[in-house]
Order: C-alpha cells, then structure tokens, then sequence
C-alpha cells in the first residue's frame, strides 16, 4: 500500500460527483442483488493501471470501506489505495462470486459471503460462465451507497463498459442482473439526483421474473448435468427402444435388408433435421427448463407453445405406460416359460407394470443425481447387450441351424436383400419402426438442469441420432446376412441328396430345407419373419438380451417420467392454462416438480390399467411428430421473419431443410395412423384456438411477431408504390381526442365508422410552461396504446409536446402517419366553452380548421350539447378502464408511476378542470405534468369517498356512452348542402353499415329553389342510387335563404357583441393597434360583408330544429370562412348558432376532391 503523491482523481469524484450523494436515511443500509446496479472488474482495471506509469494510476482503485486496515489484496492485483478523506464514505466496494474460495472481503461489513466450489463433476463453475477475467475477483458496485466506475479508461466516470451481466433478464442462473445507468442518467441536466429509483431504466421485475431471481438465489449446490450425461445418454437410451431386439429382425424380414436401411435412413433423415432445427434454437439465446414447450413457445409465441405444450407433456405421461407395459410383457412372457403366472396374464401385466413404476417413481423423486445414475446403469446393460448380439453372431453354432441361424453368408444375404412383404406394406412397416426413432428431445426435456445447454444439446443429441442410426443400420445388414427368413426349428428338415437340386433357398446350401413348414398354413415357428427374440438366440449370452430389453424400457420410461413433469411445470410457470398454476411450485434445491411427478404418475398408472396400448401407441407417436413439425417450423418461421434477434450460434441449420422436416412430420403422422393424425390436429387446432382466445399476457419476442412487422412494413412501402384511387378512398382520421378516455364519444363515433375501414390516430397536442418531460411522453404514449387495444378500438396514439395547441396540430398534420398510411381528415371536438376562457384560445381553435384545409385535408366538427370532456368527472375509472382491473397483472402495466414526482398531484380524487376542458386536445401541464390528467388508468382509492355527481356532470357522463349502445331505429340526418367531394355522405354511409348504426336509415337534406323542389329531389335519387347508397327520404329545402326570426337575429348580435371591434366608435390607429393585438375580434365591415352568411347558419338551425329535432345524428356541410377576411370569433359564433340545442351534430367538409364514384 503506497499513499499516492498526489490525489487528483479522488477530488474529481469529489467535485465530479457531489450529485451523487442523497440522504443516506432514504437508503437501504446494504446491497440487495436487485439493487445492484454496476459491476467493475478491479483486476482487469488493475492491470491496465500498472501499465499505465502515470502518478495517479496508483489510485485507480480506491477503497474506503471503513477506518479499519484495508486487507491485503492479491499479488496478481494492484494495490488497492485510500484517497483522499474527501472521498471516504463515498463508495463502497463489494466481493462478488469469488470461485478460488480464498477471496478477501474488501470491506468488513459489506462483503458476501463466500460460496466456496461447486461439484466439479456435473456442474460449470457459475463465473466461468460470465467472467470477464476468466475466474478472477469480481466486485459489484452499489449505487444505493453511491458507487461508480472509477477509472473507466482513466477517467472517473458513471459510464459502464459492456457486460453481459446488463443483458440478463433475471438475477437467474447464471449470475446476477446489473442495471446499466440510464441514459438520463448520463445525458439530463444536474438538477436532480441520478438514481432515483433502483430500476432507472423501467427494468421492474415481473413476479415470474421475481421467482427465477428468488430461484437463483437459493440454488447454489444444485445439479447440472454436462452434455454427456445429460444430453447424449439420454437420447441414446430413448432412441434404442425395445424395437432394436424384439421388432428390428421382423422389419427386415418383411421389408429385406435394402428398404429396412431406407426405413431406418428415413426415419433419421426427419430426426436429424430436428435436431438440426433444435440445435438452432437452443443456441439462439439462454435456454431455460421446459424442453420442447419452451422451444416452441419462445420461439413461435404462446399459442403454438401452449398447445404443444400440453399435449407433449401428456405424450410422455402416457408414454411412461407404454414403456412399462412393453417391460411387464417380457418380464410375463419369462413367467409363462417358467409357469409362474400369477392369475392371468392381463392381471399379470397390471400388477407388475404398477410395481415397476412405483419403484420408477421413487428414483425420479430421489432427485436428479439418482435418475441419472439409474441412466449411466441402463446405459451399460443396453451397450452390453447390443455388443452380446454382434459377438454372437460371428460364433455359427451347429445346433442354432435348425432355427435358421448360419452364420455370415453372401447368398442369406442376396435372398433377404428385396421385401417379402407379408399382410404388410412398405407404409406399414414404417410406421411399425418409426416410433423407436423418436425421443430425440430427451435431452432438450431437461433444459433447465443442464449446465450449459446451448452447447449441450447440439452436440448430444446430433451425436445420438447418429450413433444410434448406425447402430439400427448394423442390425438391419447383420440380421440380414446371418439368418433366414423362414425356419422350422426341427433339425431333421435336413435335405437328402436326391432332392438338393430342387432346392433353391439359401438354407439348402447348409443342408437345411424348410420348405415343408412354409407350405403348411401356420408356418413356419422360426426366422426373421416368425420369431421375435431372433437376436436372443444368435447372441452369445440370451439373458443378456432380455436385460438389455429390461433396460431399453425402463430407461425409456424413466426419461418419460422426468421429461413429463419439467415440461409441464414450464408450462404452468408461464400460466397460459390459469387453472393449471398449482403444478408451477417446485421443491428443493434442483426446483424438483413433485406435484408434476404425482400427475404424471396417476396418468400413467390409468394407462397401464388399461393394458391395451396398441389403440394409444399412434396418438403418441403422432403428438411426438407434432411437435417435431413445430420445432422445424420455428426455424423456418424465424428464418423467414428475418429479425435481428435471431442470430443461433449453431450455423448447421437452413430455413428450406427445416420447413422440408416439418412437412415431412406432418406426412409421417398421416402415414403411420391417419385417424390419430386427424385426432392429433384437431387437439393442437383446439388448445390455440383457446390460448389465443384467452390471450394470456406473455411477451418472448416471438417470430409471429418479427414475421407480422415484416409483413407490415413489405405491405405499406408496397402500398405507397400505389397511386390513390377513389374507389379505394377511405377516411383516415386524425383525431384530437387528448387522453384517448378524456373524450369517449369523440372516440366512440369515429371509431364507428373507422373500424376495420380506415386509420385513426388519436392525436395529443401536450402543452405546457414547464420543460417537457419527453419520458413520460414515451411511456405514456405505450400506456395509452394499451388502454385503446384493451378497449378494443383499433386506433394509435399519437403525443406531442407543443408551445401552443395549433403548433401540435400542424406537427401531426404534416408528421402524422407513415406512406400511405397517413391521415386525410382532421376530427375536432366543438369547444363548448368557447365564449368563458381566453378569445385568444378561439383564434387558436379555428386556426387549427385553416391549418387542415390548408394541408388538403377534410375537416369534422362533433358537437354534443352537454360537452365531450368527461376527464375533470371523478369515479369516471370505474367506466371507462373496468377492463383493466379485470387482471392484477395488467394493473402493474397501466396504473402510474407517482414515486418518481412526489409532488405529482396523482393521488387527487380527480384531476383540474383546465380552462380548455372542452377544447380537442389541450391539457396544460402546470403543476401536476399532466400526472392527474391520467387518472382513468390509475387503480381506483378505496379510500376515497365517492362524491356525488351533480346533474350536468350526469348528463355528460350519459351523453358521453351514447355511441356505445346499439342505436335502435331511429334517423341519421344527412345536410348535404355544399358538395365537398362526397364525404359528407360517405361517413353516414360507412356509420350504416355498422351493427350498431344498421337499424338508422339515411335522411338526405339539400337545398334547391323553391320553383324546382321536384326536379331537384329526383336529380339527387339518381346521384344517390348511382352512389348505391340506401336512403329513405331526400327533403329539398327551398326556403334556406328565408330571413331568420327577429328573435333569434337579436340572440345572435347579443352574443357576439362582447367580440366586436366597433371600429367605428374609435380612431383608425387605436383601432388597428386593437385589431392586431386581438385578431379574433369582429369588423363592423366584416359584420355587414357577411350578413347574407350569418343569416344562413341563423335560419338553419331553425330548419335543423325543425325538421332533425329527433334524429340520432345530424351529419351536416360545415360552412367555410375565408381565411384573413373572416375573423375567428364570427366563424365561431356561426358554428355555435348553427348547431346549438340539437341531437349530436358532425359537421363535415371533405377536401373537395370526390371520395365517392359511380364506375365501376
């Protein structure tokens, strides 16, 4: 320890980080693994330090723990050396997974204790797996006792250096998840502190996410197998079934020694291109337990992965029965040759099939050592006993002659070359044979306790489909060469010499004619064709075989048993089956699935009850075969989707071999039974459509989603090489809704004739006179887009930050949209309470109907009389998100975050009513951010009590729910007095068509000329009929230019009077100066110009209330006003007498180009 010369880099901290000190009462005393947020590797530092000769290196690891000696450090590191008393107490350094077992605490009171080695044997050392240093110390900072990078690059800075620990998902097995510092933590100004929460970065955990990290935790000492034992002993002992001694003999008999390679070559083909396919996605990313299921799932989503899932699980439940069974047949069959039956042989079978799996049971519960010790014994009987039948088939015995065994000859070879077929075809055989070439996936089923998986699972199970496809190969040729087809066992069908030219078969050739039992109708008892335990007697010990069929079985029922129940606690873990989640619950320190483990053994004793498993045998193979389909399918889905995110390190893969493998599962499952095939799609048909109907609220980056943004972005740049074609018009709406719940029946109505039509984008124009918060716009922009999806509106929401309202719209005019996908009509709310605020907010309201028609688009205008914004209404939560509470889950997602803005006014029953609570789009952000505004989505106070509400509120909230309802037979008004391209009929239209619009017939209004009142109405039946536009009635209004009552004339120059300019009454200057301060106010000139005009809108709303006073909606030409020459506050006092006192109006101008044709 050296006291360095000179301590720069200990008073940069000092002054570098003073930002970085919070009150230490509002900390936790400790670290927590979740808490920690960066990791530094001294040695790597060290080492860079001791090259580096300047002064101050010898700082570069600074470690004030406390005023205790600091423990010597290694030699290999550098000298570990206090600063200055400026920096003590500033940071803190912790040990972290020290493997050398002699690691020293680098401060007393803050150093983990250590784990000391693992099992060496089965398991990789934890930070060889994640060490930088390859095993050295490592140190994790804490940023809750303000730690940081020291010297990154020479430099103190917070900046982190890459590591993989930033790219877990979960404190899981494989080491601790760090949290990167944010990048508001580097980039923001210093006016707050940095780390304000201990997931800067919004990386919460979720409870499963929270499960895996608790896992982790307590799983040290746990066992995990390398890919030997795990993977290839597995596979191997799965693959060679009870079919290599009691059924591989019949198979070349029948088929001949060259369609039984083809058979064999076939089935591996299919397992190997599996294999492949699995081998891609096992090292496409850490894999956790769950097998098959989690391959399928993280790779193609839910729906697939759930189906698959379940029923694979099922698979092997049954197919620990099937094994059993197979094992308690031979063990019965040694019981007749004896006469030692019990009572009968189906009982026989039962009981001892119950036994062998109790005692089965017992060593998967026993925990995963013993099972794969029980593994490595099976494995040698079966090895021996495949080595016995070779061995003995090169020892020709003189009394095994009469059974058909002769020893290696070329011309046994060449007559059992070709098929002899009997009572069976090639298909047949086939999927007779197919099933002892599955289990494949033994290995992937114990993803979770495998030490390194992505390396463990290529390499075992590709090395087991190939040895065991040579050594199913070797038996075909070697059974072939030395045996006949056809033997009676008597060994005096011997041939005498008179008749030796007359026979033809190879076993004449050794003095053998068996012609005799061939003839006779039962056959012959002897041969590849009659005998099953063929390779029993040409092995050079029998009973070896029969151990070695005692082990293939329960070794296969073995690995069925543990695969069943991992493969489902996957399944239930990620709870896509609600009701399953009791069986998620692990036991010990391996997480063993007992419950899992007492299902599976209850399903299989019901089979092997049964006894009967010939009718069950097809489903398995064929659920097997299924998933095998999906597994390649994966490969080819991802591969096709084209996402970044799928990079596997196992190259040997191609996207055409893989779908050729899934279509080539799909044809084998018909081949070998095609009514479980059939059973088989049906099932996995029904649990996707079920999971997809329910949804559940998982997120694995799936390729049905990279292959849908895909398919998205190839068809809207495919479209914007389209030109526009009337016929294909359709009202894309941007919608200034504000909150997407602030304004329901703005939404509701547009969405009405939107849906599965046209775009809609809720547009958010967020003001303010604070600095804007652009976070919070992020996140509230995907919680809002969340609340839409929830409500099942098919529309997107669109924020931005804005000086002023008309600024945000014009952003969203002109950016709004992508290609072709852009809006062609803005929709506004009618600012009821344009005559209480600010006149300067009216200029900005009809600036912003300029501004779209300025920019091609159409304009809509909806007035209700009691108002559109119901966000200042408290208790509205109930209402309008009763589908978010319907799941815990989904309340973590939207309600808000106040922990960040304590002075954040969220918990206020209910948000300010700004002074433009009725305008489209504006809510000011004073002092609460905009927080209170979202308090729809915040999980309602149970607490707070709820006030009543007085009775305009109540008919807002009513008013607010109108277009939700079905509508009933009532009239859709159509004022088509102006002709603006034809949308103000088509949105009438497109509203008609809707469930809940289809009982409102179509009422066309227009004006005409008193003298032609018939002729009119029948030029606009012929327009409407070439449109092929129902309607019920067209009224031609010939007295819209009648002067409006006195009274009401009155009621509108009282009403503007406030407004007016009275240029008249002042001087010329003083009346410019007025006129430029406040553009919004009325000419006297302007008054009189436009008398004609105002008496129009005047006289309408009497026709209006005359003749639409009970019609559900009144769809009407909005008036347009020059721009300059009409002041906003006249244009806004016309909309006002226009459509006051009536139904809910929209007011409607296209952009005057036609959005309607009759051509076809």
């Amino acid at each position: 320890m050296s006291e360095p010369t000179s301590a720069p880099s200990a008073e940069s901290v000092a002054t570098e980080n003073d930002f970085l000190a919070p009150d230490a009462g509002q900390r936790p005393p400790g670290p927590t693994p979740s808490q920690s947020r960066f990791q530094v590797d001294l040695v790597a530092e060290a080492a860079a330090a001791t090259e580096d000769k300047s002064p101050s290196s010898d700082a570069s690891t600074t470690v004030p723990s406390s005023d205790k000696a600091t423990p010597s450090a290694p030699p290999d590191s550098a000298d570990a050396v206090v600063g200055g008393e400026e920096a003590k107490g500033r940071f803190r350094v912790v040990n972290f997974a020290d493997p050398s077992g002699a690691g020293c605490a680098a401060s007393p009171e803050a150093a983990l204790p250590n784990e000391g080695l693992q099992n060496g044997d089965t398991v990789m050392s934890e930070t060889s797996l994640h060490s930088s240093t390859g095993g050295q110390h490592h140190y994790h900072y804490d940023t809750h006792t303000n730690t940081y990078y020291l010297r990154t690059f020479g430099h103190n800075t917070i900046d982190a250096v890459p590591n993989i620990d930033f790219y877990r998902q979960t404190a899981a097995p494989l080491g601790e998840k760090l949290i990167r510092p944010t990048l508001s933590e580097l980039h923001d100004e210093l006016d707050k502190e940095p780390f304000e929460d201990g997931f800067a970065n919004g990386d919460e955990l979720t409870p499963a996410e929270e499960a895996a990290a608790k896992e982790a935790a307590e799983s040290k000492g746990v066992v995990k197998f390398g890919w030997i034992k795990g993977v290839l002993v597995r596979c191997m002992l799965n693959i060679w079934g009870v079919m290599l001694f009691i059924r591989m003999s019949w198979i070349v008999g029948q088929a001949g020694i060259a369609l039984s390679c083809m058979i064999v070559a076939m089935a591996t083909v299919v397992t190997t291109i599996t294999g492949l396919s699995t081998s891609a996605i096992a090292t496409n990313g850490f894999v956790r337990g769950g097998g098959a299921y989690y391959l399928i799932s993280r790779s193609l989503g839910p729906e697939f992965g759930g189906s698959i899932g379940l029923i694979f699980a099922f698979a092997n439940a049954v197919a620990v029965a099937m094994y059993v069974v197979g094992f308690a047949e031979t063990v019965v069959q040694l019981l007749e040759g004896v006469d030692a039956i019990m009572t009968d042989e189906i009982n026989d079978i039962r009981i001892i099939g119950t036994i062998t799996v109790i005692l089965l049971l017992g060593i998967s519960v026993a925990g995963m050592e013993w099972e794969a010790k029980a593994q490595i014994f099976l494995l040698i009987v079966l090895i021996t006993a495949i080595f016995n039948f070779f061995i003995g088939s090169f020892i020709p015995v003189k009394a095994k002659e009469a059974v058909g065994f002769f020893g290696y000859d070329g011309s046994i070879m060449w007559e059992n070359m070709g098929p002899d077929f009997r009572g069976e075809t090639f298909f047949s055989v086939f999927s007779i044979f197919f099933p002892a070439a599955t289990g494949i996936l033994a290995g992937a089923n114990i993803s979770g306790d495998l030490a390194d998986p992505q390396l463990a699972i290529p390499r075992g199970t590709l090395l087991a489909i190939l040895i065991t496809g040579i050594v199913y190969l070797g038996v075909a040729v070697s059974t072939g060469s030395c045996i006949v087809r056809d033997a009676s066992g008597n060994v005096n069908d011997t041939v005498s010499s008179q008749f030796m030219m007359n026979c033809t078969d190879a076993s004449c050739k050794f003095g053998f004619d068996f012609s005799a039992c061939k003839s006779n109708k039962d056959g012959c008892d002897y041969g590849l064709h009659n005998d099953f335990q063929v390779m029993s007697l040409v092995s050079g010990f029998g009973p070896i075989i029969t151990a070695g069929i005692f082990s293939a079985t329960l070794s296969s029922a073995l690995a069925s048993l543990v695969s069943a129940p991992k493969v489902f606690q996957a399944l239930c873990k990620d709870n896509i089956y609600p009701g399953l989640s009791m069986f998620a619950k692990g036991y010990g320190k391996n997480n063993e699935p007992l419950r899992g483990y007492i299902l599976t053994f209850g399903i299989a004793l019901a089979f092997i009850l049964i006894a009967e498993l010939n009718t069950i045998a097809p489903i398995i193979s064929n659920f097997f075969l299924a998933s095998y389909a999906l597994i390649n399918f994966s490969v080819f889905h991802a591969s096709l989707a084209n996402s970044p995110g799928w990079r596997p390190s196992f190259k040997y893969y191609n996207m055409w071999v893989s779908l050729a493998g899934a279509v080539m599962c799909c044809v084998v499952m018909f081949v070998i039974n095609w009514w479980a095939a059939l059973v088989t799609n049906v099932i996995v048909l029904g649990l996707y459509i079920y999971v997809s109907y329910k949804k559940p609220d998982v997120n694995w980056g799936s390729s049905t989603q990279a292959l849908t943004y895909h398919q998205a972005l190839t068809h809207t740049l495919h479209l914007s090489g389209v030109e526009d074609h009337i016929k294909n018009f359709r009202p894309q709406c941007l919608v200034m809704t504000g909150y997407p719940n602030s304004r329901p029946a703005l939404l509701d109505l547009v969405h009405s004739f939107t849906k599965n039509v046209g775009l809609m984008i809720c547009g958010h124009v967020r003001t303010g006179y604070r600095r804007p918060n652009f976070k919070d716009l992020a996140t509230e922009q995907s919680r809002y887009q969340r609340w839409l999806l929830k409500n099942e509106t098919k529309a997107f929401y669109t924020p931005v930050f804005a000086e002023d309202m008309r600024q945000g719209t014009q952003y969203l005019l002109q950016a709004a949209g992508l290609g072709r996908l852009k809006p062609n009509t803005l929709v506004l709310g009618f600012k009821n309470d344009w005559q209480d605020g600010d006149m300067m907010n009216v200029e900005t309201y009809i600036s912003m109907i300029h501004d779209a028609f300025d920019f091609q688009y159409g304009a809509v205008v909806l007035r209700l009389k009691e108002g559109l914004d119901v966000s200042h209404i408290q208790g509205q939560d109930d209402l309008l998100s009763s589908q978010e509470k319907s799941s815990g889950m989904k309340d973590v997602i939207v309600s808000i975050d106040t922990s960040k803005d304590s002075d954040g006014d969220s918990s206020k029953p209910s948000s300010k009513a700004t002074s433009l609570q009725n305008s489209p789009a504006l809510q000011k952000d004073e002092d609460d951010d905009g927080k209170a505004t979202t308090q729809p989505l915040l999980k309602k106070d149970k607490k707070s009590p709820t006030v009543p509400l007085n009775v305009s509120d109540q008919r807002l909230l009513e008013a607010s729910q109108q277009f939700q309802q079905k509508q009933g037979k009532g009239t859709v008004d159509v004022w088509w007095l102006f002709d603006d391209g034809g949308l103000t009929l088509l949105i009438p239209y497109l509203l008609t068509n809707k469930k809940r619009w289809k009982d409102c017939k179509i009422r066309v209004f227009i004006g005409g000329k008193i003298n032609r009142i018939d002729h009119d109405r029948r030029a606009m039946a012929t327009l409407l009929s070439k449109f092929r536009i129902d309607f019920s009635d067209i009224t031609v209004l010939g007295d819209v230019n009648t002067k409006p009552k006195k009274e009401h004339v009155l009621a509108f120059e009282e009403m503007i009077e406030p407004y007016r300019l009275k240029e008249d009454d002042m001087e010329q200057e003083a009346a410019e100066r007025l006129k430029n301060s406040e553009p919004w106010r009325i000419t006297d000139n302007e008054l009189e110009l436009y008398r004609a005009k105002t008496n129009r809108q005047i006289r309408l709303n009497e026709l209006l209330q005359e003749h639409s006073n009970t019609a559900n909606l009144i769809v009407m030409s909005l008036p347009l006003a020059r721009k300059g020459a009409v002041s906003s506050a006249l244009y806004m006092a016309w909309l006002e007498v226009l459509s006051k006192d009536l139904p809910p109006i929209l007011l409607v101008r296209g952009n005057h180009q036609s959005v309607l044709t009759f051509y076809s």
